[in-house]
Order: structure tokens, then C-alpha cells, then sequence
């Protein structure tokens, strides 16, 4: 091998056609400017960022209300504002991003629901309306089926849907945490009142609108004391006899029905009977009012007849009996078809001794028969 001896090293300096190397002095000053310039475009690029962010913070704050809400905005918590001045209108507002600002709008006009969540049995919204329900057991299960109890100690199911709107959104919002799950114990509460009050064919049947009534009273009253702002405006009611003795039900309806019918038929009988004899009867009293009428005015006529005559028979009595006698005679023997005697009072006062011969009818010359 060769001798490293042999080629002694050599220096830059001593290297032909190569420049001298700067000093160490100048090299670190060209580093450190290069990194402040890299430095200075990154605080710069910094910066811009940071105004961007800044303006997106800001900017999202705006918000719109629309014209069914109003908004409230709390600030670390607490409602910003006094009084009304706290709820917010219809338009375009701003607030600080969360977490300093929280922007709570109200649905002020549109209408809120809320379904009861007791006294109906074990089923799914999607179940109901695609008529799949499971068939009904053999009982009422307790730990699944709800229900209510009627005044006559019966057992139906009764669904209510309510609806409502914020009347007072301050009172909704500020001084309850969820004030629709009140509203809907106020609910469930009038659904076990209301239903104990009425019997189980009034309550599924026959004064439906009376149980309506009564849950609506029941529910306002309840919201109305416990001040939750809303004003009800619609109650849909749905009741339904347990599953299991539902066919039971719908015989007995079909047998009050019958009866009903039956009924009907033997009023419309009893009426065309009544009708018929209170014509008939209208009809003797018709004739009888006539008759009265016809024999008053006879009797009213014959007594203006003798008050007339009255006069003549105090002036001669004998005269007046004896005219009047005639009179009679003549109008009864006037139309008589047989022989008439006519034989007065003799004067000598003594009566008449009449004889009437009654002779047996002679008899009939009969043919001589031929020997």
C-alpha cells in the first residue's frame, strides 16, 4: 500500500483556482437573518390567521329569528336583558359565540304536542300505523300495559294528544328546565282524574265529549297553577276497552243496539197508537163541542120562545093554552098516514067515553072444489 507520507494533504489555501471560505463571523449572521425573515413571514401569516378567526368568532354570533320564534340569549347562563326586554323578536341579531352566549329560541306561535304516556297498552307508532299489532294476550299485563280505572271499576285504555301554544315565553323557558314534560305529567294526572269520574260505556261510547271536557279543565287548571305559559288549544281523544275482553264489548254494543232499535220501533208503534187515538178522540170531542153548541142554541131558542109568550099567557091563560094546544096538534097530526079523531074537552067537563070496535078481518069467499 502506499505510504500516506507519500502525498502530504493539502489546505485550501494552498488549493489551485478555489476561492478562500468566508469567515465564521459572516456564515452566522446570514443564518440568523434568514431566520428572522422566516420568522417575521410566519408572525405575519400568524397574524392573518388570527384576524381570520377572530372575525369568524365574531361573525358567527349573528343569528335570525324567524317570524313564529322568538330567542332569548344567555350570557354565561343568566337571560341578557330586563324584563321583555329579554325576549327577542323577528330579525336578524347578534350575540357573543358559545360558550360566553347561548341563543334559546321559542316556537312563540307554532303548535307544540305532546302525547300521554299512561293508560294505553304495549305498542309502537309504527305498530298502529301499519295495523300490526301483536295479538292481545290472555290478561293485562301490569309491568307493560297501561291503563285507567272507570267510576264503575272497569278498565279501559284512554290515549290523549294535546296540543299547545307558548303564550308566555319567559315563563316557558326561564323558570322550568323542561317545561313540555310538565305539560305532559299535567296530562297523564287529568287522564287518571277524568276517567274515575265517568262509567266505562260513558267513557268509550256515550259521553265521550263530556270526558274530553273534563281532561281539558283537568290539564289547564293544572298548568294554570303551576304557571307554565302555555294556552291549550286542541285535545284528541282515543279510548279503547282491553284487547283481551274486546270482543265481549262489541257484543254487548251490538245487543244495545238491537235494543235501541227495538226500542225505536215500539216508540214509532206507541206513537202511531197515540196519534191515532188522540185523533179519534179529538174527533167525539169535535162532536160533542157541535152538539153542545147545536142544544144550547135550541134551549137559548125556545127560552127567547116562551119569554116571548109570556106576556100572552099572563094576559089569557085559557086562550094561550088553547092555541098552543092547537098548534101542537096540528104539527104532530100534520104528517100522520093514518085516520085521525080529534075530540075535545066537553063542556061539561066531563071526559069523553071512547069505544073502538076491533072486528076480525072477514074472510075470503073460497072457490067451490068440484065433485
Amino acid at each position: 500500500m502506499p505510504d500516506s507520507n507519500d502525498h502530504p494533504a493539502q489546505t485550501p489555501s494552498t488549493t489551485k483556482g478555489s476561492a478562500p471560505p468566508p469567515p465564521p463571523e459572516q456564515i452566522e449572521d446570514a443564518s440568523n437573518q434568514a431566520l428572522a425573515e422566516a420568522l417575521r413571514s410566519s408572525f405575519v401569516i400568524v397574524k392573518i390567521i388570527m384576524v381570520i378567526l377572530v372575525l369568524v368568532f365574531f361573525g358567527s354570533g349573528f343569528f335570525t329569528v324567524s317570524s313564529q320564534e322568538r330567542a332569548i340569549v344567555l350570557r354565561f347562563g343568566r337571560p341578557v336583558g330586563v324584563g321583555e326586554q329579554q325576549l327577542l323578536g323577528p330579525g336578524p341579531h347578534w350575540s357573543f359565540p358559545y360558550p360566553i352566549d347561548e341563543v334559546v329560541k321559542i316556537p312563540f306561535t307554532e303548535i307544540q304536542r305532546v302525547t300521554s304516556t299512561t293508560g294505553w297498552y304495549a305498542t309502537t307508532p309504527e305498530a298502529e300505523a301499519t295495523n300490526s299489532e301483536p295479538p292481545p294476550g290472555p290478561t293485562l299485563s301490569p309491568a307493560a300495559d297501561g291503563y285507567t280505572l272507570t267510576s264503575d271499576t272497569n278498565i279501559i285504555h284512554v290515549r290523549v294528544t294535546l296540543s299547545y301554544r307558548i303564550n308566555r315565553p319567559l315563563s316557558y323557558v326561564l323558570d322550568f328546565a323542561n317545561a313540555s314534560n310538565l305539560v305532559l305529567n299535567a296530562l297523564n294526572n287529568a287522564i287518571f282524574q277524568a276517567s274515575a269520574q265517568f262509567s266505562v260505556d260513558d267513557a268509550l261510547r256515550l259521553n265521550q265529549l263530556g270526558l274530553k271536557e273534563k281532561i281539558t279543565a283537568r290539564v289547564q287548571r293544572l298548568v294554570d297553577q303551576q304557571g307554565l305559559g302555555i294556552t291549550i288549544e286542541q285535545l284528541d281523544l282515543r279510548t279503547r276497552p282491553p284487547r283481551y275482553v274486546e270482543e265481549a264489548f262489541i257484543n254487548v254494543l251490538k245487543a244495545e243496539q238491537e235494543r235501541g232499535q227495538t226500542n225505536q220501533l215500539a216508540q214509532a208503534y206507541a206513537n202511531s197508537v197515540l196519534s191515532k187515538a188522540q185523533g179519534e178522540a179529538n174527533a167525539v170531542l169535535n162532536q160533542g163541542e157541535t152538539d153542545r153548541t147545536r142544544l144550547l142554541q135550541a134551549i137559548a131558542a125556545e127560552a127567547r120562545y116562551f119569554t116571548n109568550q109570556l106576556p100572552h099567557y099572563r094576559s089569557n091563560p085559557d086562550l094561550f093554552m088553547a092555541r098552543l094546544q092547537t098548534e101542537t096538534l096540528h104539527r104532530v097530526l100534520t104528517n100522520s098516514a093514518v085516520d085521525k079523531n080529534f075530540l075535545p074537552d066537553p063542556a061539561s067537563g066531563k071526559p069523553y067515553e071512547l069505544r073502538i070496535q076491533l072486528s076480525r078481518e072477514p074472510q075470503k069467499p073460497q072457490a067451490q072444489q068440484t065433485p
